[in-house]
Parts: structure tokens; C-alpha cells; sequence
């Protein structure tokens, strides 16, 4: 019976233009892409939108260093993005900017009704504001101690050692990322979407009853339970100019903040497109629609599409998602994408050495329907293509395709053989299809690669190039090669999510129209096929340290260039060295090496990860805020330096008996101190 078709609108999340696209931003839309072509080859109605994210302060301040108009920038971004895209199969099928009209008019809309509805409110708030640069800080642009564990170089809005929040006047010796010098207190009225007015609607809406579908993943579930137990705040959607976006109706000099419009360019991207294509937007978001609505997202923007854009899209009477699908972030070779390391690669970077199709592969057959991190091992990225996708898969239509060409005039036989094998990989649509559509692509080129190895299996055994050397075997021959490229035509329907570009040329190759899901239920016989090309080449080893040098030298160019553009925003400049102590002072704290012996996760906690480390003969539990920055299997056994003799403090998941030292600014780009070769636990730090 075939499937219903169904009417379908899916999103992942927009790019921020203010800089160029990289592989770990790729893991997303090559994920979303596979599945929106999945749909495709179902015969459903779906639509692919995104969009540029390009408002807000770092844009702003990125175009003055230019000395370009925002505008400006936006628009060079967005064709630096489609390119990019365009380069890597990614089938949009509408692409727009959040600096539109449609976006403003949307933007404004939702703003009225939620004041209407009484959700809106105002209050004077103090701001912490650079009396340098003369503007209002974003949180992220000022940095100092924590308040709570007095740890240094922290952001405004939360601590990544401890993991507490707070606001940006709580910090301790403050400073401002843009001039370095310290922030004044400044009053300003703020505009605030009132988000505990949903709370109990939110609650249902992430834990419905059993007898409804679920919106996110469980994973996901139980972490937003924790941000409902701390309380849900009212959150600040209003920034003060200078700032680039969209100016809060009947409020000059106030701003809607970034985080308030992105979202929403969702929905303009897909009024663009309605536009073009004659589609009804109500459709899709009008309260009583039917089609069904996905956001592909990375965990780090949970609470954005989780809470606050259901919130709004209820409160303002439209219809809320589907499910939001979130994923993990990438590493490569086992660590975060480091600009130091020369692993911080952008997407062109990569085109410049390798093929598109081979990262498409690659991320599929890691990623699966849950939200964990995956890995890009080059060593493992180079045998995987030239193992699996080369010498299985593409080797079965180079095994037979000369053959027929060269025997048979380019005709397949009228019938196939071993009909067994046939029909098991013909009944394997169905399974392969529940993985994409559970999103878990792992396990169908799992699937995909096992019926490979059977086809191959088939080849070898029936071993046409033997065949060919008897004239009286000529038409076994033919009924043997017509059976192995029936094989490789199914393979080739599996994989067309993953692989369109591939697909494309084996429908030439074959002569056929477009492959559909539904073509599994059929076979080649009888037909004219054209002469075999080469689909694809193994990946040459040396492409990876060609690569990974590129990468390195677009660091050190951008780095110079920011550098010269940039002059006040160094981490000298940012955190001035402190005031001078005397040698006692030092002498009070006592740094020890330290031997990490066990790193796990910290159940419940964002940036926290729980080390037992090893003084020497004594053991202590530190907890440090190095989750984003560090695997625990890549922490255990490696020497650091830990102050041994802080009091201990007392935290929500536990005692925290020492601090481990850490340089960087936060989050990923973070490193922990170490000794070289000699140094044992225990030893003191002098």
C-alpha cells in the first residue's frame, strides 16, 4: 500500500554572517540535506529553507573594521555561504537573509501580538556600557572573574569552570573585549518577553502523554527539565544603538536582539518562497496546519528553539514545530576543531583538496538520531572512502559495465539471475528507509554496505572476466553482469540521499530517469545502457596533510589580518596584567603536577567534567569546565598542574577539591596546562 504523502517544511539552523563556513557547521546541513532528499525520493511535498543569521553586534563591529557598511558585509557572506553550498550538494530549496523585508514585517507582527497578549514587558535595568567605544556591552563582549569561583578570564554571562550564571555587573574585575578598558554601570529601559507565562505549557509540550509524539529527543527532555527547575526567567529582547537589526516599533534607539529575529527568518525564508512557487503560507504556519514542521539544530542552541521559539510562535498564535532535531558538535582526530592545531578547517579549505561526496559519506555513516558529538579521523576518513564507497560499492558497476558495453552493444540481458539476492536487497528498502527516517544514517550504510559485500560476493563468484574467455558462456556472462548492475542500481537508490551527485551520473550511466524510493520495486532488463565513466577515485593519502597545512595557514592569515584591524582586542589587551604581589603572596598557593586518572561527564552539567587526579599518593575530585574543550578519554593519564591547597568548595554535583590550570578564552578554545617529559605527581610548581 503506498505511504501517504505527507506535506513537510524543514529548517537548520541559519549561519552567522560574519564569517566563513567550516566542516563542524557542514555535520548540520549535510545532515538535513540527506534527509530532505530522503523525503524527496518518497514522494512527499517537502520544503528545504535557510537563511543567512546577520544582525547584531559582531556583525556591526566586523564592518567597521572593514570600514564597510553591514549591508555590505551581509551580502559578500551570503555568496561566500551559497557557494559553499551549492559546492556540497546542499539543496536548499530557497536560501534568503534575516535582513528582509519579510523578516522585519514577521518579526514586527509577532512583537505586536505578544504586547497585545500581555507578554511583553519593560523595565529600567542597569547595563554594563564601554565609555571607549560609547555603546552598550553585550554579554559576551566583557569578560573578568567569576563571582562565584573566582575563576579568571570568564564571559558575562557564565562561568565555564563552575558553571554558574549571573549577570554581567556581578563579574569581578570587569573588563570590555572591544577596548579593553573597564565597563561602567549605565541605566537603560529593556523590553522583556515574558517566558514563565508558558511554563506550564512548555511542560507539556516537551513531555506529552504517551499517546502523542514527542517534540525533541529524550536526551533533550531531560535537560530542559533542569532549566525549568531553576526557574524560567524573563528574557531580554531588546538591544540599545548602536546595533544592526530591526528598530522595536515605537521605541527609538531600540532593538530587537538577534536572538529574537533568527528564528523567525524561518518563517520569512519560506514567505519568500511562497512567493515564488505559488505556496500558501498559512499552509505551513497558520495555527490549524497539517504539514509538518522540523528544525535541525546543534545542542549548543537548544534553549533558543526549545523554549523561547515555541513560546513565541504560541503566544503570537502560530503553530509550533513538529520535533526540533538536535546533534553534536565535530571532532577531528579525537579533539575539538583547534585553530592552533591546524584543524580548524573551512569549507572551502576542504574543497580545495578533496571531493564534496567524501565528507557527505563520511559524516553519514557516523551520524545517527541522537545528540552526540562525531569524529573526523582522517585515518579512518581515508580507508573509509577507499574501502567501502570505492572498493564496494563503486567497484560493482566497474566489475560488469565493460562487459556489456563491449560484448553486448551496450544492451542488458532480459533477465537476471540469483534471484534470492535480488529480492533480499529489493525487501531492504523498507528497513534502510525507517533509518533515514529515524535519522540514523549509521545504520543504513550499515545496511547498505553489507548488501555491498554480498553483491561483491556475487561477482567473485560467478566471476565474469573468466566467463568472457568462453564463447559458450557468452550469454551467462550477460544475465551475470545485467544481475550485478540490478545490484549496484539498488545500492545506488539507497544512497542518493547521501550521495546525489554520484546518483546523478549512475541515472546517465544507466540511462534513466531520476531514481525514486519506489524504482527498488523493480528491475533492469532488456535496456540500452551508456558506456561506463569512472564515478569516483580513491582519496590519495597526501590530500590530508595538504589539507591540514592549508588550514593552518588560513589561521595565521586571518589571524593577521584581525590583528591589523583590531588592534585593542588581544588578550593582553583584554585582561591587563594584575596588579604586582609580593613573593609570599605567591608562595601561599601551591601548585602540584598532577596525574588525571579518571574524566567522566557530569550528569547534568553544560561545561563540567569530573577528574580524580592523582598528587602523588593522594587523590582529590576536581570538577573543571572543560567539557567543550576535552574528551574524558583524552584526559585520562595526562600530567597537569592542579593548586593543590584551595579550600574546597562545595557545588551542585558535588566537592570540588582543587582547580586545574587552563589558558585560552573559554569554551573550545581552551588548553590545559602541561609539564614536559620527567615531571611525576605529586612534584611542586616553583
Amino acid at each position: 500500500m503506498p505511504e501517504k504523502k505527507r506535506k513537510i517544511l524543514v529548517t537548520s539552523a541559519l549561519p552567522y554572517a560574519n564569517g566563513p563556513l567550516h566542516i563542524g557547521h557542514l555535520v548540520e546541513y549535510i545532515q538535513t540535506d540527506i534527509w530532505v532528499r530522503f523525503q524527496k525520493m518518497r514522494g512527499h511535498e517537502c520544503w528545504y529553507v535557510c537563511a543567512d543569521d546577520t544582525h547584531g553586534t559582531p556583525v556591526m563591529l566586523r564592518a567597521q573594521q572593514e570600514g564597510i557598511a553591514p549591508e555590505a558585509l551581509i551580502t559578500r557572506m551570503s555568496e561566500e555561504h551559497q557557494r559553499d553550498f551549492a559546492d556540497f550538494g546542499i539543496g536548499f530549496d530557497n536560501y534568503y537573509s534575516t535582513h528582509s523585508d519579510e523578516n522585519r514585517e514577521i518579526v514586527t507582527e509577532i512583537y505586536r501580538r505578544l504586547s497585545k497578549a500581555g507578554h511583553i514587558s519593560r523595565r529600567t535595568i542597569k547595563q554594563a556600557f564601554d565609555p571607549v567605544k560609547n555603546m552598550f556591552l553585550p554579554d559576551r563582549f566583557i569578560k573578568g572573574t567569576c563571582p562565584r569561583c573566582g575563576a579568571p578570564d570568564q564571559y558575562g554571562d557564565s562561568c565555564e569552570n563552575c558553571g554558574a550564571t549571573y549577570a554581567p555587573t556581578e563579574l569581578k574585575d570587569a573588563v570590555s573585549v572591544l577596548s579593553g578598558v573597564p565597563p561602567v554601570e549605565k541605566d537603560s529601559e529593556h523590553y522583556f518577553f515574558k517566558l514563565g507565562d508558558f511554563e506550564s505549557w512548555l511542560r507539556e509540550w516537551l513531555h506529552p502523554d504517551i499517546t502523542k509524539a514527542r517534540h525533541v529527543q529524550p536526551e533533550v527532555a531531560n535537560k530542559l527539565s533542569e532549566w525549568f527547575d531553576a526557574g524560567l526567567k524573563d528574557w531580554d529582547i531588546s538591544r540599545d544603538a548602536p546595533y544592526f537589526g530591526f528598530e522595536i516599533p515605537d521605541a527609538p534607539g531600540k532593538y530587537f536582539y538577534v536572538w529574537l529575529d533568527a528564528p523567525v527568518g524561518y518563517m520569512a525564508s519560506f514567505k519568500h518562497l511562497c512567493a515564488r512557487k505559488k505556496l500558501k503560507f498559512e499552509d505551513f504556519w497558520g495555527q490549524n496546519s497539517t504539514a509538518e514542521l522540523y528544525h535541525f539544530i546543534g545542542k549548543d542552541i537548544l534553549y533558543f528553539h526549545t523554549l523561547f521559539w515555541p513560546a513565541m510562535l504560541h503566544g503570537a498564535n502560530y503553530r509550533t514545530p513538529t520535533a526540533v532535531f538536535a546533534h553534536g558538535f565535530l571532532t577531528i582526530n579525537g579533539t575539538k576543531m583547534s585553530k592552533s592545531r591546524g584543524t580548524f578547517i573551512t569549507a572551502r579549505s576542504y574543497l580545495n583538496h578533496l571531493h564534496p561526496r567524501y565528507l557527505r559519506y563520511y559524516f553519514a555513516a557516523k551520524l545517527n538520531g541522537r545528540v552526540e558529538d562525531i569524529d573526523l579521523n582522517f585515518d579512518d576518513f581515508v580507508a573509509r572512502i577507499n574501502s567501502n564507497l570505492i572498493g564496494k560499492y563503486v567497484n560493482i558497476a566497474s566489475r560488469a559495465a565493460g562487459f556489456i558495453t563491449e560484448r553486448f552493444g551496450g544492451k542488458l540481458g532480459r533477465e537476471a539471475i540469483n534471484k534470492e539476492l535480488l529480492q533480499e536487497t529489493q525487501k531492504a528498502a523498507e528497513l534502510i528507509a525507517q533509518c533515514y527516517e529515524n535519522r540514523d544514517y549509521a545504520e543504513a550504510v550499515r545496511l547498505i554496505m553489507a548488501l555491498a559485500d554480498k553483491a561483491n560476493a556475487f561477482v567473485d563468484d560467478r566471476k565474469p572476466w573468466l566467463l568472457a574467455k568462453d564463447p559458450a558462456q557468452k550469454e551467462h556472462l550477460q544475465q551475470v553482469c545485467t544481475t550485478s548492475l540490478n545490484l549496484f542500481r539498488l545500492l545506488t537508490i539507497y544512497l542518493k540521499p547521501i550521495l546525489p551527485n554520484i546518483a546523478e551520473d549512475v541515472e546517465s550511466f544507466l540511462n534513466i530517469p531520476p531514481l525514486t524510493w519506489r524504482d527498488a520495486d523493480s528491475l533492469l532488463t532488456g535496456h540500452s545502457i551508456n558506456p561506463y565513466q569512472h564515478l569516483a577515485t580513491r582519496i590519495d593519502p597526501k590530500s590530508i596533510p595538504a589539507l591540514l597545512d592549508e588550514a593552518q595557514k588560513d589561521m595565521k592569515t586571518m589571524a593577521e589580518k584581525t590583528s591589523e584591524t583590531v588592534t585593542d582586542t588581544s588578550d593582553l589587551a583584554r585582561h591587563p596584567i594584575l596588579p604586582e604581589i609580593g613573593y609570599d603572596d605567591f608562595a601561599k598557593v601551591d601548585l602540584r603536577i598532577a596525574r588525571i586518572v579518571k574524566a567522566s561527564y557530569v550528569e547534568g552539567a553544560d561545561k563540567l567534567l569530573e577528574l580524580t587526579v592523582d598528587l602523588g599518593g593522594i587523590t582529590r575530585t576536581v570538577f573543571a569546565g572543560i567539557k567543550e574543550a576535552y574528551q574524558p578519554e583524552d584526559l585520562e593519564g595526562r600530567l597537569t598542574v592542579v593548586v593543590a591547597n584551595l579550600a574546597p568548595r562545595k557545588m551542585k554535583f558535588g566537592n570540588s577539591e582543587g582547580m586545574v590550570l587552563a589558558a585560552g578564552p573559554g569554551k573550545k578554545d581552551l588548553w590545559i596546562l602541561s609539564p614536559d617529559d620527567g615531571a611525576q605527581p605529586g612534584m611542586r610548581v616553583k
